[in-house]
């Protein structure tokens, strides 16, 4: 059994400025069945396998009510209260499936419609709004509980086209981020309001995807300041992107860290598109921490080389291990990654005391 951290010691550690972990999302876990069929249960059982922050999906009841959250301190209190008797602490929370909703193309309809109120489905322009005001209250739910990220995705009007036969007529990729742009910018203007960091998880599916889709989009909110980051790596290695060079390009809008791990391994069968296998059979799969091929410790490098502050987050899913036992093997695989950083430089012992005519007088200049 691990010992569980005193709201005293997890207090200090929320105030601890860099990589703060090792936390563990919620959502791939819930289900109607213990131990994970209620925050507070789920809660222990995270603590007792070493996690110390937890990620909330906001859309589960089985973890909280999202509106009720964002209108009373008191229940927003209760869930923070909640996972810290537990030993952990709230991370961040997740609008996943709202987001998708803030933009889906007519093709998804169907499928999308399964993340709405069942009242709301067959209705896209209701079910959008309620997704937009759904994005509203975990901004005010975050404020609430001290948080300062939330993760969400970009939704796609896009994604049809990523590929495109027939070509792309000429403007569409423009009108269809400056739509993005439109629906986006007020909820990230709430964002702001609220002190909050908006995070998109970068992701094949939404029109956020990699690099570029995450510059147009840019663009297209005029820089908003709240528009961010969550860095997985995974979803890169699956599309043959350099995932330690988009650290270089991108670390000043990285809030957020899943730590997931993937692997790409074609054949003469399938690739990139996965050839509509499952997941077992496809050429990039996502895999339990320590089981894929994404180089973890470059990684954990680069993000405290650009001073990342925020959580290490493992989002566990895997086509072959049980989930308990890839959360068990998470948090001391993420622990043992996390780098207490320095100091002081290493040869500060060879140094000396300097002033500016000695410092002159080395250069040759007295």
């Amino acid at each position: 059994m691990t010992k569980t951290l005193s709201r005293k010691e997890l207090g200090a550690l929320k105030a601890q400025k860099g990589m703060k972990g090792p936390a563990v999302f919620l959502a791939q876990f819930m289900q109607d069945e213990g131990p994970f069929s209620t925050l507070k249960t789920a809660a222990e059982w995270m603590a007792d396998a070493g996690y110390v922050g937890l990620q909330i999906p906001s859309n589960d009841p089985r973890c909280m009510d999202l509106q009720k959250a964002a209108e009373s301190q008191t229940y927003a209190d209760e869930i923070v209260g909640i996972c810290e008797e537990a030993g952990c602490v709230v991370t961040e929370l997740s609008t996943h499936l709202q987001g998708q909703l803030v933009a889906v193309h007519p093709a998804y309809d169907d499928l999308f419609d399964a993340f709405a109120p069942e009242s709301l489905r067959g209705i896209p322009d209701e079910r959008q709004k309620w997704a937009v005001q759904q994005l509203k209250y975990a901004a005010k739910a975050s404020e609430r509980m001290g948080l300062t990220a939330s993760v969400t995705f970009s939704g796609a009007l896009l994604w049809p086209t990523v590929y495109p036969w027939p070509q792309r007529p000429a403007g569409l990729v423009e009108e269809g981020f400056a739509e993005l742009g439109r629906r986006w910018r007020p909820i990230l203007d709430c964002y702001e309001d609220h002190g909050v960091d908006l995070c998109y998880e970068i992701h094949p599916g939404e029109d956020l995807h990699d690099g570029a889709t995450f510059e147009m989009f840019l663009d297209a909110v005029d820089d908003h300041k709240r528009a961010n980051i969550l860095y997985d790596p995974s979803h890169f290695i699956l599309q043959q992107l350099d995932y330690l060079h988009y650290i270089d390009l991108y670390h000043e809008r990285i809030k957020m860290f899943h730590v997931k791990d993937a692997e790409f391994i074609p054949s003469g069968r399938v690739g990139v598109y996965g050839g509509y296998q499952d997941w077992r059979n496809r050429a990039g799969r996502f895999r339990s921490l320590g089981d894929g091929q994404i180089d973890f410790k470059q990684i954990f490098s680069k993000l405290t080389q650009y001073g990342f502050d925020g959580w290490a987050v493992l989002e566990w899913e895997c086509c072959f291990k049980h989930p308990e036992d890839g959360a068990r093997e998470g948090a001391p695989f993420i622990a043992a990654h996390m780098i207490r950083e320095a100091e002081h430089a290493f040869d500060d012992f060879a140094g000396g005391a300097t002033d500016a005519q000695t410092l002159r007088k080395i250069l040759g200049l007295s």
